[in-house]
């Protein structure tokens, strides 16, 4: 059974930085790309940065580039979201997801799911 578990979420200061991280079982997801998303209160879920399992293609939103970094350890099955410079519209529940055969940044191209991480970043 696939899953995806993330932590690493919290309450931080408007400039803090805070590192998420999803942990996968039940599958390596070798070839694929696995990538982070979030959905604020009243707001449709967004992209927010896919990797692929070879770790040499990455992809952001525009509000992530500069300041987000996804990377991954495959010996631990595990991918990493460095934010940096938070700001408080970057407050959401942040999800993992996994199983994308292509670089997308729709949610119905990823099959699996994490239950999601809060952020929430203050003013």
């Amino acid at each position: 059974q696939v899953q995806l578990v993330e932590s690493g979420g919290g309450l931080v200061q408007a400039g803090g930085s805070l590192r998420l991280s999803c942990a996968a079982s039940g599958s390596t997801f070798s070839g694929y790309y696995t990538g982070w998303f979030r959905q604020a209160p009243g707001k449709e879920r967004e992209f927010v940065a896919t990797i692929h399992w070879s770790g040499g293609i990455t992809y952001y939103a525009d509000f992530a580039k500069g300041r987000f970094t996804i990377s991954r350890d495959n010996a631990k099955n595990t991918v990493y979201l460095q934010m940096n410079s938070l700001k408080p519209e970057d407050t959401a529940v942040y999800y993992c997801a996994a199983g994308a055969t292509r670089l997308v940044v729709t949610t119905l191209d990823y099959s699996y799911w994490g239950p999601g991480t809060q952020v929430t970043v203050s003013s």
